[in-house]
C-alpha cells in the first residue's frame, strides 16, 4: 500500500469473528498496535521488554470500510504522519492479502513519548526523529523489505 511503508500480515482466526459472523472491531486496533510496534521499532523505540523511555497512546481511530471474516489473512500497514516535540502520529490500513487494492479499515494514532518512571513527557530523541523523518523529511522509515512481519 502506498504511503504506509511498514507493513505486517496477520492470520484471521476463527475467534476473532463475532455473533455477527464478521471480525470483531476490537482486532482492528490489535492489528494497527502490531503495526506501529514494528514501525517504532525500526526507528529504535523498542517495546520487546519494560525500558526507561517509550511511546504511551494518547489516542486512536478507526474507520471501518469492510467487514472481514475468517479465514484469510490481512497486511496492515502503517505510517508516520507528523513528528512533534513529544509526539509521533501515525496512520494505518487494513486490507485482505488477497485483495490488496481493496481498503477495509484506516485509522490514526498519536503516541506520546515518556519516561515510565517519572510519567513525564520526553522528547523524541534526535536518532528516533531521523529514522522517522527520513533524509527527504518524509516523516517514514524505509520500508520493510519483502517478507513483513507477522502478528502474534
Amino acid at each position: 500500500m502506498k504511503g504506509l511503508p511498514v507493513t505486517v500480515s496477520c492470520p484471521i482466526q476463527w475467534g476473532d469473528m463475532d455473533a455477527l459472523g464478521h471480525v470483531n472491531n476490537a482486532h482492528y486496533l490489535r492489528w494497527f498496535e502490531s503495526a506501529r510496534i514494528a514501525l517504532l521499532s525500526r526507528a529504535g523505540i523498542l517495546a520487546d521488554r519494560p525500558r526507561e523511555m517509550g511511546p504511551i497512546l494518547a489516542t486512536t481511530t478507526c474507520d471501518f470500510l469492510r467487514p472481514l471474516t475468517y479465514p484469510g489473512d490481512v497486511v496492515v500497514g502503517a505510517g508516520v504522519t507528523k513528528v512533534g516535540r513529544t509526539s509521533i502520529a501515525m496512520e494505518y490500513g487494513i486490507w485482505r492479502a488477497d485483495e490488496p487494492e481493496t481498503m477495509c479499515a484506516r485509522g490514526s494514532s498519536v503516541v506520546v513519548l515518556v519516561n515510565y518512571g517519572s510519567m513525564a513527557k520526553v522528547e523524541v530523541p534526535r536518532s528516533v526523529r531521523a529514522a522517522l523523518e527520513g533524509p527527504g523529511g518524509s516523516a517514514e522509515v524505509a520500508p520493510v523489505m519483502s517478507s513483513s512481519p507477522r502478528c502474534a
